[in-house]
């Protein structure tokens, strides 16, 4: 203890000694500039009550102008109070000083080394770790937009449109586009466009679903586009009915458009009416491909035997066929015509037939067979018509074609 105190004095000393040799410099600045020095700041360090150091600090402010030194340290060792160590002028004027309060020094010079650096490595209690929230990371890479979600504005709204997204993940490159874009920059123009065109509000989540890529168009060429078709005398309603049903149609050019309207009214010989009302009940006859289009009206042509004005009508009562399996239509022809006998004029007649599955037509012509009610011939009594065999419901078909009940077809067709 004896050391450390001789240690403590001769800190005081030092400083005592230093700030004795500095006040004349100081005194001497502050005669020299005594326009710019309007105040007075002395500070007296202090002990503090708990130590020794660190000293607190405590300013006093004086109003009158007068000299800027600080106070000097007494002889003995001990700090003197301000007012002892000022001249004699200052002295006069001390009556006149206005004392501040305490500027909160112990904030002001708070030592910042004595507080700890957080480290990675330090233990908290279970109560600090509940409270710690943690942003999920997004990912680096995915196969699924459904990661993203949390973190995407853009994927967010459109999911609460209805765009199924792990739909739109599955075609090719739609799931790097959404990523891309921005909702009120890139999206919204593009939905009012479609709301404008004549698409529904619970349409446009669905729409989007099929086609993503619309997008990234730009909305003045989606503009020229249905521009071009209500040239060609398609009404509002109508280029919204094939809007909806073939997503795809507005990805396509004016040219292609074009080209695919002049296609169709080519090979099947139709007028621009026919022609029109034809695309019209099936739009994607539009954006599909042609060589599928052209081979079934070959196959039609060549392998079934129908003649060119019996296509023409085939195709405009059920356009369908143009985009059919040709396996399965073949199959459905050699059945209807070979085993049930049609001839191709009732074909013709009733080419929904050809939209059938070929199990339902099978089932119901071997229970009429059955029954030997199995008679297509107009000509004929008890006739049943081609549309009466497919359309209708089991129930309705037993009771007024077969005339039998339900029961009754259920236990045929257990015995096939």
């Amino acid at each position: 203890m004896a050391l450390w105190a001789r240690q403590v004095s001769r800190w005081r000393c030092l400083l005592q000694t230093a700030r004795a040799a500095e006040f004349p410099r100081r005194l001497r600045i502050c005669s020299s500039t005594a326009q710019a020095c309007r105040g007075f700041a002395s500070l007296a360090l202090l002990p503090s009550r708990n130590d020794v150091f660190p000293w607190r600090l405590q300013a006093y402010r004086h109003v009158s102008a007068g000299s800027c030194s600080p106070p000097d340290s007494a002889k003995d060792g001990s700090f003197s109070s301000p007012e002892s160590n000022l001249p004699s002028p200052v002295k006069q004027e001390q009556a006149k000083a206005e004392t501040l309060p305490d500027l909160n020094a112990k904030i002001l010079y708070e030592d910042w080394d004595d507080i700890p650096s957080s480290s990675a490595l330090e233990e908290i209690s279970e109560e600090e770790a509940v409270q710690i929230i943690a942003e999920p990371l997004l990912p680096l890479r995915s196969s699924t937009l459904q990661d993203y979600v949390d973190h995407s504005e853009t994927l967010a709204k459109l999911v609460n449109l209805g765009v199924d997204l792990s739909q739109v993940e599955k075609r090719q490159k739609a799931g790097q586009l959404l990523l891309t874009l921005d909702f009120e920059k890139d999206i919204r123009k593009i939905l009012l466009f479609l709301k404008d065109v004549g698409v529904e509000d619970n349409q446009l989540g669905p729409f989007l679903t099929k086609n993503p890529y619309i997008l990234a168009e730009d909305v003045e060429a989606l503009e020229t586009r249905v521009a071009y078709l209500k040239s060609k005398k398609f009404g509002k309603a109508e280029i919204a009915q094939m809007v909806s049903r073939a997503p795809y149609l507005l990805l396509f050019s004016v040219e292609r458009l074009d080209n695919r309207l002049g296609f169709f009214k080519n090979e099947l010989g139709f007028s621009v009416k026919k022609t029109k009302d034809l695309v019209i009940r099936l739009p994607r006859l539009l954006t599909g491909k042609l060589e599928p289009v052209k081979e079934n009206l070959q196959v039609c042509q060549i392998e079934l035997g129908f003649q060119h004005n019996e296509i023409q009508q085939i195709v405009f009562k059920t356009p369908k066929i143009l985009t059919a399996s040709k396996k399965r239509l073949k199959q459905t022809f050699d059945y209807l015509h070979n085993i049930m006998g049609i001839p191709h004029h009732m074909l013709t007649r009733f080419p929904q037939v050809f939209n059938s599955k070929l199990l339902r037509i099978k089932e119901r012509h071997m229970f009429l067979t059955f029954l030997g009610r199995a008679q297509y011939d107009p000509a004929q009594p008890s006739y049943i018509s081609l549309d009466q065999l497919v359309s209708l419901p089991d129930e309705v078909f037993c009771t007024e074609i077969a005339k039998a009940s339900i029961q009754d077809f259920e236990k045929f067709l257990k015995t096939l």
